[in-house]
């Protein structure tokens, strides 16, 4: 059974899948403070092995995609929505 507090804390977040260039740990460091600080980011990883360096993050429903993708551009990243 789901507890009931994990079906609020679902309905109260938003995921984001992203395609990036952060292609390795040096890239991910980089832009590892930011998004283990934001207040807005509950989760996030990058997959470097991915051909697309996919960015996953989990946020609450204050923050949104285009915020995220002009952040991380402005780490000198590239980075937008994948498409399917």
């Amino acid at each position: 059974m789901i507890s009931p507090f994990y079906s609020h804390y679902k309905l109260r977040s938003k995921l984001f899948i992203l395609k990036t260039n952060i292609c390795d740990a040096d890239k991910v460091n980089v832009l590892k403070p930011f998004l283990d600080n934001h207040v807005d980011i509950i989760k996030w990883n990058i997959d470097i092995e991915d051909v697309d360096n996919v960015l996953k993050i989990e946020t609450t429903k204050s923050l949104s995609e285009i915020v995220i993708i002009k952040q991380v551009k402005a780490f000198g990243f590239t980075c937008d929505v994948l498409e399917d």
